[in-house]
């Protein structure tokens, strides 16, 4: 099935950094031109910030805009189960049903049972907007399973968008096969531009029909990846770059990733925290490599403003995920359950639900410019917000109830979603469980406040005791407005002299991503 490219829009060859990649032509992808400076589309931006063609490409899909995934849901299926590279992050070998990292899954599909829990998970959840291939090997290493699934829903389900996600040692074989299946979004696992520094995370790759190691290894595969990357832009296909944040090893690195990925088109860049602890059985696991603090990862994220436009709503889903962004309800549809399911594809009944999601993101938007109007003039100063919510892009989520809470960082000149962070349930059988509220205080610990529909007498205590002001004065109002209006209330009572602004310490990103009660 593989083709090479032959679309006649790759020049010359260019040395980068040491590497020569192939690099197209004029970009058709999203003005990414040049190596500095913004460019005009992102995951936090609206149809007056890009090209038609592409608002129409993103504006409903959870992973590449930051507004649509508070309202739309993806599902993953797992028909791709081999892999043909080696990362010292990767374990595949375990699952756990409370778990959600990536490559992991309960279950995996033909081709014939994923297209039927593709149109099951569709007709149940209408919201779904997304299909994805994303393991638990690589989709590219596995391009019959791969491309007969995408063939067989482009037929039978046309109005859901259809992804890939690939470590792009394969990628630039099969670009005409991506193109001809109308796959017009492409992740690619970008973890480095320098061999000396792949060496370190990758041990081994498998190309050309044999396994090579070390810096070799690293080296041929950044280039496959480069290529791959360029070529798709000129293609017309938006990319997004995830990269594994390893303190240590590529931290600082990645900025240099950022600024190369940018240079070849790429939509956005998706910097995520290395899940390390030792129970997973990596490499860096067992050898005690850690991951970043929250403070760590927004450093590096915030180093590459101006490069790439970042990804911050990342979950690091696992590779058999259904449901909203931050959710999962893959038990609902295990294969037992869809093989006894009459499915009906009612596409009717899906558009008419999804244009009552748009009226809702209308409102949402209207909510947020109003509350910006009423903002004091900037004096520069940025707190972080903790938020409750079950989507929608409101406040609708009891503080026992929350299995994450969404960061945001808000000034008088609008709100950043900056990540999110994952929680215990802190209600457990009706009761509050006391030996969990001190891992939810550590999580925000570098939140100014957590903004609830709902919260008990005994964590608001132990919440101010922390320094963290909890807020259900906003309940069941949208996330954007109500942090502009705390902000507004909360500067205005540093003005008076009833607190005093203080700055707060780091927070720990929970590691393992349980998600369960």
């Amino acid at each position: 099935m593989a083709s090479m490219f032959e679309g006649g829009t790759v020049s010359k060859l260019k040395p980068i950094g040491g590497i020569k990649v192939e690099v197209a032509g004029q970009s058709s992808g999203c003005g990414t031109t040049g190596g500095a400076g913004k460019s005009s589309c992102g995951s936090s931006a609206g149809p007056d910030d890009m090209p038609p063609e592409i608002w129409e490409k993103v504006k409903n899909h959870p992973c590449y805009s930051e507004e649509a995934h508070h309202h739309y849901a993806r599902m993953h299926v797992a028909v791709a189960p081999a892999c043909n590279i080696q990362c010292h992050y990767c374990n595949r070998k375990y699952d756990c049903s409370n778990e959600s990292r990536p490559g992991v899954v309960s279950q995996k599909l033909t081709p014939d049972q994923a297209v039927k829990k593709v149109l099951a998970v569709a007709s149940e959840i209408p919201q779904m907007t997304v299909l994805g291939i994303a393991g638990p090997g690589d989709a590219l290493a596995n391009p019959a399973k791969t491309f007969e699934t995408f063939a067989r829903l482009q037929q039978e389900a046309p109005d859901i968008k259809l992804c890939l996600s690939t470590n792009g040692l394969m990628l630039p074989d099969y670009v005409d096969e991506i193109v001809k299946y109308n796959v017009d979004h492409v992740t690619i696992t970008i973890n480095m531009v320098d061999a000396a520094v792949g060496e370190k995370i990758y041990p081994w790759i498998f190309y050309d029909h044999k396994r090579i190691h070390g810096r070799e290894a690293a080296q041929i595969l950044t280039e496959r990846q480069m290529l791959g990357l360029e070529m798709l832009t000129a293609r017309g296909i938006l990319t997004k770059i995830n990269s594994v944040l390893i303190p240590g090893i590529n931290d600082k690195h990645l900025i240099e990733v950022n600024r190369e990925v940018k240079k070849r088109g790429a939509f956005l860049h998706n910097i995520m925290p290395l899940i390390s602890e030792a129970e997973h059985g990596t490499v860096y696991g067992l050898t005690g490599q850690r991951g970043p603090s929250a403070q760590e990862l927004k450093e590096v994220q915030d180093a590459c403003a101006g490069g790439a436009n970042l990804m911050r709503h990342c979950r690091q889903c696992r590779a058999d995920a259904v449901g909203l962004l931050g959710e999962d309800r893959s038990d609902e549809f295990t294969q037992d359950k869809v093989d006894k399911m009459e499915v009906v594809y009612d596409l009717d009944r899906r558009r008419e639900y999804q244009q009552k999601v748009e009226a809702q993101r209308e409102a949402q938007v209207t909510a947020r410019k109003a509350a910006l109007a009423a903002q004091q003039p900037d004096d520069g100063m940025k707190v972080l917000v903790a938020v409750a919510t079950k989507g929608e892009g409101k406040i609708n989520e009891h503080f026992g109830h929350a299995h994450e809470f969404q960061i945001y960082e808000v000034s008088a000149s609008g709100t950043a979603f900056i990540g999110h962070r994952r929680v215990d349930h802190y209600c457990q059988g009706g009761w509050g469980e006391d030996d969990v509220l001190p891992s939810i205080v550590t999580a925000i610990n570098d939140c100014h406040a957590v903004l609830v529909s709902k919260i008990g007498a005994c964590p608001r205590d132990e919440l101010k005791e922390a320094g963290i002001e909890p807020v259900d004065a906003y309940a069941f109002e949208y996330i954007e407005k109500a942090a502009l209006s705390w902000f507004m209330d909360y500067r205005a009572r540093i003005a008076k002299g009833e607190i005093v602004h203080k700055e707060r310490g780091d927070a720990a990103i929970r590691q393992g991503a349980y998600l369960a009660a």
